[in-house]
């Protein structure tokens, strides 16, 4: 199943706040009206190009480089440049983020010029108390739960997900990225860290789309945006990843399971996705 993204209620406001939030920058402030590249008004907003994302071999090279000459809007070797969101506009060789005005250009922090590729694994199960599900006393549902990591640049708690590395199938990068951040295999042993895998490759074959496209993330600038697949996999019987230890690691400041509830803030356009993974188990929202 995947759902639309009208009923994901994607939206392009986290983007256009008054800071960029990586970068302590200042952003121009672009009121709705005027987010459209079709709509014609004079705009000369602040650039910024994180040091950060110098020379890294996961990142292009500066858009003015000569040497550099992306394909744009397709598979461009091993690199994926082409968009959920269909075929997006390219001026003076800078892509133009498909949902509109930012308020800032150039990359900021993403190592893309256009989209850039995630992936993000929501891992579910029931809240459960003697053996029961536990049922919300407003909506007389049952609590579903989800594995959720807090970021160590923001602080903010979201799906543990990551960027998809070139040449990579989503679904590998679903299961490297929830590995990494809620178990930390590089601080478990060889003979754990083996044993979750294999449970986990296992669990990772039973899931469902809930989204693929466009992410309203803070990160995102004029020329370069996050794209993301979301997917739902929902442990019923709480007997594979639902009984796991989890382990904070990678990126992860923290992670644990939390109750899902339409009064949670996360990251991005993560809040969209657990409340459409609530409506599809049929759980308290």
């Amino acid at each position: 199943m995947t759902v639309s993204r009208s009923v994901a209620k994607m939206v392009h406001k986290k983007c256009r706040s008054a800071m960029y939030p990586f970068g302590n920058l200042k952003r121009l402030l672009i009121p709705d009206e005027h987010v459209s590249w079709n709509v014609n008004i004079s705009y000369d907003p602040p650039e910024f190009e994180s040091p950060t994302i110098k020379n890294k071999p996961w990142a292009d090279p500066h858009v003015d480089d000569p040497q550099f000459s992306p394909n744009y809007n397709c598979i461009d070797g091993k690199v994926n440049r082409a968009s959920f969101m269909g075929t997006y506009r390219v001026e003076e060789k800078r892509p133009l983020n498909p949902e509109g005005r930012t308020g800032l250009k150039g990359r900021g922090v993403l190592g893309r010029w256009g989209p850039n590729h995630a992936a993000d694994p929501i891992v579910t199960r029931w809240k459960v108390s003697g053996g029961a599900k536990q049922v919300h006393s407003s909506s007389s549902l049952p609590i579903l739960q989800f594995c959720a990591i807090q970021r160590r640049d923001c602080n903010e708690w979201a799906i543990p997900g990551g960027m998809v590395d070139p040449g990579e199938n989503v679904s590998e990068t679903l299961k490297r990225e929830f590995l990494e951040e809620a178990f930390s295999v590089l601080d478990t042993d060889k003979e754990e860290a083996l044993r979750n895998e294999l449970i986990i490759t296992d669990f990772f074959k039973h899931g469902k789309e809930i989204y693929r496209g466009y992410v309203d993330d803070p990160r995102n600038t004029d020329n370069a945006w996050m794209e993301t697949t979301a997917m739902n996999f929902h442990d019923d019987s709480g007997e594979s990843a639902g009984k796991f230890n989890l382990k904070a690691g990678d990126d992860a400041k923290n992670v644990r399971w939390i109750d899902i509830d339409r009064n949670l803030e996360l990251y991005a356009s993560h809040s969209s996705f657990i409340e459409t993974v609530a409506k599809l188990n049929n759980a308290h929202w």
